[in-house]
């Protein structure tokens, strides 16, 4: 499902128990300096991501300061979060003259600490290639090195590497669990492009060898989903970026299922394997 960009006035675009991705949670929250937010998501844990700027945030006597710090957009340096146990009541307040902020969250039943990610705890993964048409570079905020800390949580940013070129192929899906072949993760993106009036189409396949549907992605563009083989691409001329939210079912880490007639392409891509090995 596509949801096109608009002004959520800081509600949920995906909210608890949503009908499409019912792991999944996200928010978009547009502060000025001084303003404030507050927010508590019963029987789902999450993570505060600033897009844009810095904010200082509390969880329920924990605090981070300073948490942030990119400029313009996403490219603007690297990303931050803090990790938000489930129902927690949550708040943080704008430090700088504007930030964005998303709200990543995965349903889940156990109670665990707050804690915060910053730059230099990040888990980057790089791969593909120009020549494959593949390259791109992963920023995990909630990947491997917090696998101990977190319950069915993975947040983490993607972005193309070069100009144009495609992401998430060979095509995969993750919608049934069926261990140790596949696991069932509900995944919600945000996409952002450079420069920002380019545009770029998210597919979604939901069978093997049958015609499937395409989205036309812009700058904002939310999208959902449940099951199917889902690759995305980016036009030429223009980098993609798109923040990631992962909830799993029964575990945390992901059990990709790459569609059988294209499958053998894992071995054309350099570094494919490394990247997969990550998402846990």
């Amino acid at each position: 499902m596509h949801i096109a960009p608009y002004d959520n006035q800081n509600k949920a675009i995906v909210d608890a128990d949503d009908a499409t991705v019912p792991l999944n949670y996200f928010n978009i929250v547009k502060l000025s300096k001084g303003e404030a937010f507050e927010y508590q998501v019963p029987g789902y844990e999450t993570c505060i991501v600033p897009a844009t700027g810095s904010i200082d945030v509390d969880v329920e006597g924990f605090t981070a300061s300073d948490l942030g710090g990119r400029g313009v957009d996403v490219w603007d340096g690297e990303p931050e979060g803090v990790y938000v146990p489930v129902g927690a009541k949550a708040s943080f307040n704008c430090t700088t003259e504007a930030a964005e902020i998303f709200v990543a969250g995965a349903k889940y039943d156990k109670v665990l600490d707050p804690f915060a990610v910053r730059a230099d705890e990040l888990d980057l993964v790089q791969y593909g290639s120009d020549d494959t048409k593949t390259h791109r570079k992963i920023k995990h905020i909630l990947g491997q090195k917090q696998a101990d800390k977190v319950g069915r949580l993975l947040v983490s940013e993607l972005f193309t590497v070069g100009q144009g070129g495609w992401s998430g192929f060979p095509s995969h899906k993750h919608d049934t669990d069926r261990l140790p072949d596949e696991t069932r993760h509900d995944e919600t993106y945000n996409f952002r492009f450079r420069p920002n009036h380019g545009s770029g189409v998210q597919m979604l396949q939901r069978e093997d060898g049958k015609p499937g549907d395409a989205y036309h992605l812009v700058d904002g563009s939310t999208i959902c989903l449940d099951s199917g083989y889902h690759p995305c691409c980016v036009l030429p001329g223009y980098e993609m970026y798109y923040f990631t939210i992962l909830g799993g079912l029964s575990q945390r880490s992901l059990v990709q299922f790459f569609q059988p007639s294209h499958a053998y392409q894992i071995e054309t891509i350099p570094g494919i394997k490394d990247m997969i090995a990550k998402f846990k």
